[in-house]
């Protein structure tokens, strides 16, 4: 899903005044979607802002299938407009005030789940330079066995330059010392210098399509030249994508919830994949016999998880905290089904320090629990810029713990995202008005 946030600010001065706008799709049928483009004020309390009266539906998208790159080509009006409120403005009545004032729009960042992500910014989310932050300086790798892009330690270089982690050369990539520093953050005007000097088009432009296609081959990730690099003040943003937390969150959580429980089909740990540590050169203990797998030490058995899926259905919520848990047990299965976004949102940061406390080893109950604090702390109504660096420090560490635990296989984009989450909240404050809770609801 994607949506797209404008921040209009109103001063004593210039009259600016906030608002906010939506980009999300509603899938209506398989073969049919619906792209809604909402506007909602942004200038509005706590208790207001990001609620449904005041999103407001202003262009509709339809077709049999994703827009994709052709989304530029609806977005053009809009650009427009944003572009005439940031140099003209528009005359305006102040209901509050009983005046007018000139009111003007700027677009501050846009929000979208990670395959919107290439819609709206042009930079590819698939394959080895999925990161919009590591971009062409990933170490992610392909696993031959389970044919996938692995981003397993791919970071260490984020940690201190002392961390003994650095040196670790068992429980990482067999021999590796890492001494590389983590990539550098470019600025807007660096990406619209290499969009130019590659020679992307917009998509509106000429033969556009053929072209970017065939400049692509050469350019990592890139993919197109976004519309909104049409906007004057774009290139001097900061953030301009946003991570959406909401997503990140419920797939870190799917993946650590059906690798423990061993869900067939979902689970991260597989043949496959203990074939990829044999190549790898590390843990020898977990590598495969034949055909069976030896049991992991993060994994459940039959009684453990029947006793944990028996807690869950137990468990009684205040109204409007979590839906009913209990009809999403199967426990002939013995697994979860049909989880909500929030469900996995409340299970991460509230249950599984309780819920693995007695189920697995010390070091693996420690290291999801320090995963768990680390997504509350982040999602927090108050956020110090002090606590958010210290998070940025310390998240190198729990995916590295992670990383001494699963198996390469587990380690996706999402594990990796994780890292810079941090650092967007630093930047762009709570992630409250940044995600897509308030659009999906």
């Amino acid at each position: 899903m994607t949506c797209i946030q404008t921040l209009h600010w109103r001063l004593e001065t210039c009259g600016w005044v906030c608002v906010q706008m939506v980009l999300t799709p509603l899938e209506v049928r398989v073969n049919y979607s619906s792209w809604p483009v909402i506007v909602t004020p942004y200038n509005l309390p706590q208790w207001m802002c990001m609620k449904k009266p005041y999103m407001f539906l202003t262009v509709i998208v339809p077709g049999r299938s994703n827009p994709k790159h052709n989304i530029d080509l609806y977005l053009q009006p809009l650009i427009q407009e944003l572009n005439m409120l940031w140099e003209e403005g528009i005359y305006t009545f102040d209901v509050s005030r009983k005046e007018n004032f000139q009111l003007r729009a700027a677009l501050m960042w846009t929000i979208n789940d990670f395959p919107a992500y290439l819609m709206l910014s042009g930079w590819s989310t698939a394959g080895r330079y999925a990161c919009p932050y590591c971009m062409d300086d990933s170490q992610a790798f392909y696993l031959t066995h389970s044919k996938k892009m692995c981003w397993f330690d791919c970071h260490r270089r984020f940690l201190d330059r002392s961390h003994p982690y650095r040196r670790n050369r068992i429980n990482f990539r067999s021999g590796v010392v890492e001494k590389r520093d983590p990539p550098v953050i470019r600025t807007g005007h660096e990406l619209l210098d290499e969009l130019d000097q590659f020679g992307f088009l917009r998509v509106y432009e000429e033969d556009a399509p053929e072209h970017n296609k065939e400049v692509s081959k050469y350019s990592a990730g890139w993919k197109k030249k976004s519309v909104c690099w049409d906007l004057p003040y774009w290139k001097t943003n900061i953030i301009r994508h946003n991570l959406d937390v909401m997503h990140i969150e419920k797939n870190v959580f799917d993946n650590i919830f059906n690798t423990l429980l061993c869900v067939p089909s979902k689970t991260k740990d597989h043949i496959k994949g203990r074939h990829d540590l044999r190549e790898l050169g590390i843990r020898s203990e977990l590598h495969p016999i034949g055909t069976s797998i030896p049991k992991a030490s993060y994994t459940l058995n039959e009684q453990q998880i029947r006793a944990l899926l028996q807690w869950l259905k137990s468990i009684r919520f205040p109204d409007g905290y979590v839906s009913n848990m209990a009809r999403n047990i199967d426990m002939a299965k013995h697994q979860l089904f049909g989880m909500k976004s929030h469900d996995c949102h409340v299970f991460m940061q509230r249950f599984i320090p309780i819920a693995f406390r007695e189920l697995l080893p010390v070091k693996i109950g420690e290291a999801l629990t320090e995963l768990s604090l680390y997504f509350r702390s982040l999602t927090t109504t108050k956020l110090c810029v002090e606590d958010l660096r210290k998070m940025e420090v310390d998240i190198p560490v729990i995916i590295c713990k992670l990383e001494t635990i699963f198996p390469p296989t587990f380690f996706d984009s999402m594990e990796h995202l994780a890292i810079h989450l941090a650092y967007e909240a630093r930047i762009a404050g709570p992630v409250q008005y940044r995600w897509m809770y308030p659009f999906e609801r």
